[in-house]
């Protein structure tokens, strides 16, 4: 087996700070840029730009240069392409996000020097990210996962941790977070003021 990877202390230390991220899918550059916005307000300090179209790219260096200059880290999003990797990096991003795992694709990021958070949805995956040296790792779709294979999961994989993404809200991200999941993205509820006030809660030292 692989020995783990270095990047695991360095999303260790990414994720430290809130056990929240956003994603900004498909939002263009001024909508992504006041989205993001909204997150550091909130104390969301990652902020993900899924790269599928050029307005993507555009909108990626838009959200790249600001964090930059708000100190906040942003990744790129839905890499599913090696070619995809320095299209990323070009832009700024601090890290990459796949749906799934391609072993191609975690390769192309290490040569390129950028930490991956590749998606998982079965222990078959799981292990395999293990064996390649992976200690964090995307669970997606999470609602389609259900908190209760957080719970299973650490079982055989103690030391891996999870990104949960997909569906999640203020309605339900505290379920997954109390079932061991270190962090949860939320993406539309960033648009509902009526949310906010809870994510914020979520955010507190006391929660």
């Amino acid at each position: 087996m692989t020995p783990p990877d270095a990047t695991a202390a360095w999303f260790d230390d990414t994720f430290a700070s809130a056990p929240l991220m956003a994603i900004l899918r498909g939002m263009g550059r001024e909508r992504s840029l006041a989205l993001a916005a909204t997150a550091w307000d909130l104390g969301i300090d990652n902020v993900e730009v899924p790269l599928q179209t050029p307005d993507d790219e555009e909108a990626l260096r838009a959200v790249c240069a600001a964090g930059a200059e708000r100190g906040r880290i942003v990744c790129a999003g839905t890499i599913i392409d090696p070619a995809q990797v320095p299209v990323a990096v070009a832009a700024g991003a601090r890290y990459l996000v796949s749906p799934g795992l391609d072993p191609a694709v975690v390769a192309a990021a290490r040569a390129h020097g950028i930490p991956i958070l590749p998606g998982v949805a079965t222990p078959s995956e799981v292990q395999l990210a293990v064996s390649l040296g992976l200690r964090w790792l995307k669970a997606f779709p999470a609602t389609w996962l259900t908190p209760a294979w957080f719970r299973v999961i650490r079982g055989p994989f103690p030391d891996v941790r999870f990104v949960a993404t997909g569906g999640l809200d203020a309605g339900n991200v505290a379920d997954y977070l109390d079932a061991g999941v270190r962090v949860a993205a939320v993406g539309s509820a960033l648009e509902d003021s009526s949310q906010l006030p809870r994510l914020a809660a979520l955010l507190s030292p006391a929660a």
